[in-house]
């Protein structure tokens, strides 16, 4: 299990989130949810490695932990897609999807530091194939030709393989579906889904609340920096949320 325990962060004199506890099981989908200035992102970035907290704790299967920064965080087995996709646009498709994962070719060639480049064009285009990706055409297209849902489709991608190659156990969304359309929303929703079966805990910040009523087993609300309710999706309707998010109704916890 993930868990943050009173996590508190100051900007100077901002208080920008207040004592917030969350927990993500294995195989479990958590919608983070909340109005702009929330604290969502900020939150996010702490899960992280992004950013250190004044005060609270991580911890991972009980055992505490105190993330360097965002690498450090990923070899404890946390992955995340940031919200602008952190993506290479000149490189290509293929070298977006590795990146950082890269193949060693087999025997002295490898021993030099030379990349397989047809296995890392192969686990690319098998990530592809999984994500149901039709639309991107040749992987050594640059990323900078694709449009919106294209590159979402790449960052998944490479999610996808880090979660694979480093055995993740969480993976972070930063407005997954943001400016995607119809078809791209919902190859979205079936990378989430997917990657839960593997028992992967995933976290979704979002401003879509069908995507969050879809796909999350629990919702996680913030108000200015505060955690206002914690309720599995099936015991709320979405006025509910609507009036946690904008303070109208009373806080659940």
């Amino acid at each position: 299990m993930f868990q943050l325990n009173d996590i508190t962060l100051r900007f100077g004199a901002v208080q920008a989130l207040s004592s917030v506890s969350v927990d993500v099981r294995p195989g479990e989908v958590v919608g983070l949810l909340g109005d702009n200035g929330a604290g969502k992102s900020t939150l996010l970035s702490v899960m992280a490695g992004a950013r250190k907290p004044n005060s609270g704790s991580i911890s991972i299967d009980g055992h505490q932990v105190e993330f360097q920064g965002p690498r450090d965080a990923a070899r404890k087995g946390v992955q995340i897609v940031y919200q602008d996709l952190a993506l290479f646009d000149a490189a290509d498709i293929a070298t977006n999807i590795v990146i950082g994962r890269e193949k060693r070719r087999s025997g002295p060639a490898g021993w030099l530091g030379m990349v397989d480049r047809k296995a890392m064009r192969r686990l690319a285009q098998e990530q592809i194939d999984v994500l149901e990706v039709s639309n991107v055409g040749s992987l050594g297209r640059p990323v900078e030709a694709l449009s919106g849902g294209q590159r979402q489709a790449v960052a998944l991608a490479r999610a996808s393989v880090r979660l694979g190659v480093d055995k993740a156990r969480v993976l972070l969304l930063d407005e997954p579906t943001a400016a995607l359309g119809y078809q791209q929303s919902r190859q979205v929703e079936r990378f989430i889904q997917r990657v839960a079966a593997d028992k992967v805990g995933v976290v979704i910040v979002t401003h879509d609340l069908p995507l969050c009523f879809e796909v999350a087993d629990r919702m996680v609300v913030l108000n200015r920096g505060r955690k206002v309710a914690d309720v599995r999706r099936r015991e709320v309707e979405r006025d509910d949320v609507v009036g946690w998010i904008t303070g109208s109704r009373a806080p659940q916890c």
